[in-house]
Parts: structure tokens; C-alpha cells; sequence
């Protein structure tokens, strides 16, 4: 495997009673990219994702992230070295206030309570959250939620930031202002692996787009190859169909 290689995963597979999920899957993401994942439903794009941070362990392959092994290494340690993610489901902890919620993920990084309160405080005014630092995170909005999710991810301090469908739930104006808050994390110098349904979305968001359909990566490219390449338009659609783009 090269050594400089930002993420790195290599012929990895995971299977689930005989099923396989993920089959000799390999991938490249470079440093300050952003990489879209789409495939149809049940392709396996949570689980590579759940291979990558540590949730689940790989049956066979390589996943390496700037020089270092990280199969067999727990989801904190994986955190530690750079990786953070985002869930489907967004469950921040209720009972406690937005700003606390993201205090917990600066902790990763920082151990002095005032410090801490600081890094929290700036980084809900990056998100667009300040205003609603004191409130309890139970009375956020759906978008609010999903600001706070991204909030506590970077609180992180990652190198690397998984989205898992994070604009999943959002009407248009929503997502359009994800996207921009998307596009300036990355700007502050954080590579992004994203999934996302939305083919409109993935398509104007990402660098490049991996396709994966029944555990098998089926295309590897820019996005307007991919949304051209007739493998992914039948793993979408069926023969003869055309792929949407917007």
C-alpha cells in the first residue's frame, strides 16, 4: 500500500451470515476532496463507511489513512487519528444544551473547560448556530439538528469528515444551505467522503463520485462520467433508462 496515501482502502470485503455487504471494494480519497458514495439502497455504502471509522471490523483488505493501518482499531482511536462521521439518524443528546452537545466532541482535543467552552462557542458560530447555543437541543429544527450534527463532528477536529445522507429530510432551500456550509469545510482545509441520495445534490457537490451496487464498486470518476456510464444508470434505473441529473 503507498505510504503517503491520504485514505487508502484496498480490496476490502464484509459479510453478515454468508451475505456479502461489501466485496473487494477499493477506493482512493485525496487530501481536501470531496468524494460523493452513491448506489442504489442496500448497496452497502453505510456499511464501507462503518469499516472505515471502526464500527465494524473489515473480514478481509486494507483501510489506511495517512500511512496507518486502521483495521482493528476502535471508533475513539480512529477519532483521535483525524476521522470523524455523521449518522442517518441524528441523535444529539436531548437533555443537553446545543453548546454542550458540542463541548463533548471538543473534548477529543481539548482538555481545559474554559478552552473547551471557546472552541464550542466558535465553531456553532461557523455552523449558524450561536443563537441557539443555550437552548436545549431537544427544541432544535430538523436543519438546526442537522447543523448541530456537523457541529459536533468538527468539535472533532477531523481530518477527514464522513457525511452519512446529511441533507436526508431537508426541502431544497435546506439542503442548498447545507451544501454551502458543506463547501466551507472544506474550505477550512477538511477532506469530505459524503453519501447522498439526492443525484442532483451528489452531483454538484462532489469532486468525484464512487458508484457501489450489490457490495461492488461499479464506477470510479468525475460526475459527469459516472452519471453517463451506462453500469450506474442500470443499477439505478434499468437498461434503457437515462439518469436525471437535476
Amino acid at each position: 500500500m503507498e505510504s503517503n496515501s491520504f485514505l487508502h482502502v484496498v480490496s476490502v470485503s464484509k459479510s453478515f451470515r454468508g451475505l456479502h455487504a461489501i466485496s473487494n471494494v477499493s477506493l482512493k480519497l485525496n487530501p481536501g476532496e470531496i468524494l460523493g458514495l452513491i448506489g442504489p439502497n442496500g448497496a452497502g455504502k453505510t456499511t464501507l463507511f462503518n469499516l472505515i471509522t471502526g464500527f465494524l471490523r473489515a473480514d478481509s483488505g486494507e483501510i489506511e489513512f495517512l500511512g496507518k493501518n486502521l483495521v482493528g482499531l476502535e471508533p475513539h482511536q480512529i477519532c483521535k487519528m483525524g476521522i470523524t462521521r455523521t449518522f442517518q439518524i441524528v441523535k444529539p443528546f436531548s437533555h443537553l444544551s446545543t453548546l454542550e452537545n458540542v463541548a463533548v466532541g471538543c473534548y477529543n482535543r481539548i482538555a481545559d473547560l474554559k478552552e473547551v467552552e471557546e472552541k464550542a462557542w466558535e465553531i456553532l458560530q461557523f455552523v449558524g448556530l450561536n443563537k441557539k447555543a443555550l437552548e436545549p437541543a431537544s427544541s432544535l429544527t430538523t436543519p438546526d439538528r442537522k447543523r448541530l450534527e456537523l457541529a459536533r463532528a468538527l468539535a472533532t477536529v477531523p481530518k477527514l469528515l464522513l457525511l452519512d445522507e446529511v441533507m436526508a429530510g431537508l426541502n431544497p432551500t435546506e439542503e442548498h444551505e447545507i451544501i454551502d456550509l458543506v463547501h466551507k469545510i472544506r474550505e477550512a482545509g477538511t477532506a469530505i467522503f459524503v453519501i447522498e441520495h439526492h443525484m442532483r445534490v451528489i452531483m454538484g457537490l462532489s469532486d468525484r463520485i464512487v458508484v457501489i451496487h450489490h457490495g461492488l464498486c461499479i464506477a470510479d470518476g468525475d460526475p459527469r462520467t459516472v452519471s453517463e456510464d451506462k453500469n450506474v444508470i442500470e443499477a439505478y434505473l434499468g437498461k434503457g433508462a437515462h439518469l436525471a441529473k437535476d
